[in-house]
């Protein structure tokens, strides 16, 4: 049976090298839990699926930059572009619950800063709540006052899950800055590690068997290795056409490989949708 795939949303999120003899820029990846039940053990970006409360009515209060309407605009290829708003709404509320890290500012404008011993433990707290269900997100924007500024959050890739998997997702992908002030803690649970990796050293990583991706993690990889600023990754963001890729998986001389909509074949990415066959 075709499993209908739900919307999702993931952040890459960059920082320069902080060695500023290196012009380069860093990607921060996070390692899935190997008992998880879609890619266990592989590297991705922060990003989870969308729920109902990212859409909510109400939650445009706490928005600024793109609005319900604008939201729908972008993202008009949904099922339902009415619920596009959750999409951002998802990227940042899921990178603060798998990484702490909270793209939000202040009533003055100001982004969030979790750097203090109050701050790290208030907003940890509210991160503990968020993954145990027992806070709202817009519930922890209203106790501190606090705005998404999602149009900071720049639109990037679009990757669907192939159809023989039996759990599917819809991805936006996005990208952005990290913030000052901030440090990103993978949550334990999920999320079992975490590192800030340049673009082109995961592709080679990868290449090598060291550090295991799936097809969306390295095609948006490849796509923003060769530049060596943020500010160079953003721009090219805001100029992008962004289609759907959905890949297939077809059985060529007793292999699976992948293929692209444009008929490329990754004889040497294949499918790993499932548990790594190999151990740590």
């Amino acid at each position: 049976m075709n499993v209908i795939p739900a919307d999702a949303a993931t952040v890459m999120l960059l920082r320069a090298c902080p060695d500023a003899s290196i012009k380069d820029i860093e990607v921060l990846m996070v390692r899935r839990n190997r008992k998880s039940s879609f890619v266990p053990g592989y590297y991705v970006f922060p990003g989870g699926g969308v729920e109902n409360t990212d859409f909510a009515a109400g939650m445009e209060c706490f928005i600024r930059g793109v609005d319900r309407a604008g939201a729908s605009r972008m993202l008009s290829d949904m099922r339902h572009p009415d619920q596009a708003l959750g999409v951002w709404v998802a990227a940042i509320r899921e990178t603060f619950e798998e990484v702490g890290i909270l793209l939000a500012q202040k009533k003055d404008g100001a982004p969030v800063t979790i750097r203090t011993e109050e701050e790290s433990r208030r907003f940890g707290n509210y991160r503990k709540s968020l993954i145990e269900g027992k806070m709202l997100f817009s519930e922890v924007l209203a106790a501190e006052q606090l705005f998404l500024p999602l149009d900071r959050l720049n639109y990037f890739s679009h990757w669907i899950t192939p159809e023989p998997f039996p759990i599917r997702y819809d991805v936006r992908f996005f990208v952005t800055q990290m913030p000052l002030g901030q440090t990103a803690i993978h949550d334990g649970v999920e999320l079992t590690g975490h590192i800030w990796i340049r673009p082109a050293e995961a592709i080679r990583q990868y290449e090598q068997g060291s550090l295991d991706m799936i097809l969306p993690q390295i095609m948006t990889l490849e796509d923003i290795k060769c530049f060596k600023t943020i500010a160079e990754v953003m721009d090219t963001a805001c100029k992008r056409h962004v289609p759907a890729t959905l890949t297939k998986i077809k059985r060529i001389d007793g292999k699976d490989v992948e293929v692209m909509p444009d008929g490329s074949c990754f004889e040497n990415r294949p499918p790993v949708y499932s548990w790594p066959d190999k151990e740590d």
